[in-house]
């Protein structure tokens, strides 16, 4: 029998862990989602108790279970075209925009999850720009995210019926998805060719990433402190093109974190211009 309790002080230690790896601030009330996701990993590693889990976590004497830890704490399911209007704005305003410079369309989805936004913009951009000869070999879109078993599902391309089911109309799985056995779909290979996925620690440097024109970072900043989102959306502004736009989740702002943006009012939905 597994003992999956831990002490108050341990949590704490925890939390602390937590945010200074990845910046996620799990906050006083999360106990249950630390049981629930680390629990698991008691039977693959071998472990008798979270206390122990916890011990070697804290002192890195297992690297492949720290990477584990970090998985199991940043790992969340999202939604297809999630809050819709991003995904309108994008067909209708930016790629139009950024498509008329006549020169390479550089995106980059981070905290992909996985993997429902950057495949959601490059259906988008297919519905946009498929009929337009030679533009859509001019697209890329860059997909991060902190947990490598997400990224490699991601590459796979492989959806259960009830991923499907959240936010993709049938018109678009009959027309972006090939049939993968056993209540399941595969992203077609001339979709995923457009993505490329990346591991990449928000709280790590960009530099390697290139510049881009667009950006989603869509329902991340509320997972952390004002000072890591300060220093997240500053080196995201760096990460940008001259003009270039930043998308966030409905319910995140840049008010007291940044004056490198403009905001822009779309009704519905805000973006934001570097200027």
């Amino acid at each position: 029998m597994k003992n999956i309790t831990f002490s108050e002080q341990e949590y704490r230690d925890f939390c602390k862990y937590l945010e200074k790896k990845c910046g996620i601030i799990l906050g006083d009330s999360k106990q249950y989602l630390l049981r629930s996701r680390l629990s698991p990993l008691l039977s693959r590693f071998k472990l008798v108790s979270m206390t122990e889990l916890l011990q070697l976590v804290f002192t890195n004497c297992n690297s492949e279970l720290s990477v584990a830890v970090l998985d199991a704490m940043t790992t969340n399911e999202t939604l297809w075209f999630r809050d819709t209007y991003p995904f309108d704005v994008l067909a209708n305003q930016l790629l139009p925009e950024v498509a008329a410079s006549k020169r390479q369309i550089k995106m980059w989805s981070a905290a992909s999850s996985s993997g429902q936004e950057p495949y959601s913009i490059a259906m988008i951009i297919q519905e946009k720009l498929g009929k337009k000869t030679g533009l859509l070999s001019n697209v890329q879109i860059t997909a991060t995210d902190i947990s490598s078993s997400m990224l490699e599902n991601c590459r796979k391309g492989v959806y259960d019926n009830l991923a499907l089911s959240r936010g993709l109309s049938q018109e678009r799985q009959r027309q972006f998805f090939e049939d993968a056995g056993t209540d399941r779909m595969k992203i077609k290979d001339t979709l995923k060719r457009m993505v490329t996925f990346k591991p990449l620690n928000l709280m790590g440097s960009y530099g390697k990433l290139g510049k881009f024109d667009i950006i989603f970072c869509r329902n991340v900043l509320i997972y952390f402190s004002p000072e890591i989102k300060s220093q997240v959306i500053n080196k995201m502004a760096k990460s940008l093109n001259p003009k270039g736009y930043l998308l966030l989740g409905a319910s995140e702002s840049l008010t007291s974190l940044t004056d490198r943006f403009e905001m822009i009012r779309c009704n519905p939905g805000i973006i934001y211009k570097l200027k």
